[in-house]
């Protein structure tokens, strides 16, 4: 076999997963140091530090003053269940699906809720749906970036600023490095362990008045579990969007959200976090220009992913082989970059075609996206070799 030389720099961190995200730079376990532990979440002290967490979030992300912020049980995914199952059903549902996530709402509507007036929204990996077809009268669910397709929209101009129906956004891998149009949004959630690389198990919720005025007005015709009620005698319950959650959440990890928005304030706020993140993606696109067998798998530039950049393989020899192989072929290129340390957890989400999936949001440093660029050419190549092609 041919001698296929390794790069001479390598990342200094080799974590660019896409979920759980890489700590940010600089994280100890000492941020750590004054975590409530052992007190109530409820004591007074326990509700302050989430009080501040909210306060934090609502400052870094530009969020309106009368929109509520609240931390939930159960992660992003937690978040849009409870907004779905509390506030869908009382008119048509649009609902957008161009990736696993988006999908996995159609289903919860489809399937799970049974709406009857759905309108399904869909479109391949690396596309979007047709955004103009949204009707202003339904309730809009969809994803504003597309975990594992790397397919973001380019802004909120689609949604009609005249709705009638709310507007629903799985932020979760846009939050902290995408602009978000918060005026056209009426429910956002996201999880910690995304952009800024936070731990596991707490969701953000995050409702405008009109979502408000639609809780505290429709009632929905299922039963609802305790951990999806945001309403008590038809109002708001206004505690969890004060400090007051509706589980016992770790203060710990709370603690550690609270490092990382200091670390964001640091780093310029949302602004600092989303030049970090397109100068992340500019590597990477300076590198696909060059490369003989990688694309992006979003061919509309305007529309590619800041935070999980998705390449597909392009190369004749290895499109040409079976859907089996090629897959084979993606997960060992992942292999030779794991095995060498220089880059984890980088092949695509199990339902999107075959290739790689790289985190690129602001927690990464561009020195290690750099370095990461010539490991990923040696690494095509020694596949290559490894199936004789």
């Amino acid at each position: 076999m041919t001698d296929i030389h390794q790069p001479a720099m390598r990342p200094a961190d080799p974590r660019f997963s896409s979920g759980p995200c890489k700590k940010h730079p600089g994280w100890t376990f000492n941020i750590l140091s004054n975590a409530l532990l052992g007190r109530s979440h409820r004591s007074a002290p326990g509700k302050a530090r989430l009080a501040h967490a909210i306060d934090e979030t609502r400052a870094i992300l530009g969020v309106p003053d009368d929109y509520r912020i609240g931390i939930v049980p159960a992660s992003d995914t937690g978040a849009m269940e409870m907004a779905l199952w509390s506030l869908l059903g009382e008119r048509p549902v649009d609902v957008l699906s161009w990736e696993s996530f988006g999908k996995g709402w159609v289903n919860d509507i489809t399937s799970q809720l049974k709406l009857d007036d759905v309108n399904v929204l869909e479109a391949a990996y690396g596309e979007l749906p047709d955004l103009a077809s949204v009707r202003p009268e339904a309730d809009i669910v969809f994803t504003w970036n597309g975990t594992t397709s790397g397919v973001r929209v380019p802004n909120a101009d689609w949604i009609n600023e005249t709705r009638k129906g709310l507007t629903i956004c799985d932020a979760t891998s846009a939050a902290f490095a995408q602009e978000l149009d918060w005026p056209k949004l009426d429910v956002v959630t996201y999880s910690w362990q995304k952009v800024l690389g936070g731990e596991a198990a707490h969701g953000m919720l995050i409702l405008s008045p009109r979502a408000v005025e639609r809780l505290e007005s429709y009632t929905p015709p299922w039963p609802l579990p305790k951990i999806f009620r945001l309403t008590k005698n038809g109002k708001l319950i206004e505690g969890i969007f004060k400090g007051a959650t509706i589980n016992t959440p770790s203060m710990m990890a709370v603690e550690d959200y609270l490092g990382a928005l200091k670390w964001a304030t640091r780093r310029g706020g949302l602004p600092g976090l989303i030049a970090r993140a397109d100068a992340n993606l500019a590597m990477v696109s300076e590198w696909v220009a060059r490369s003989n067998w990688a694309d992006f798998l979003c061919a509309d530039p305007a529309l590619r992913s800041n935070t999980g950049v998705c390449l597909k393989i392009t190369h004749g020899a290895v499109t040409a082989l079976t859907d089996a192989d090629r897959s084979a072929f993606a997960k060992a290129l992942v292999k030779h970059l794991e095995r060498e340390g220089v880059a984890l957890d980088i092949g695509s989400y199990r339902d999107a075609p075959p290739g790689l999936r790289i985190w690129c949001g602001a927690t990464v440093d561009a020195d290690d996206v750099m370095a990461l660029m010539p490991w990923l050419d040696w690494a095509f190549a020694r596949t290559l070799a490894d199936f004789e092609l």
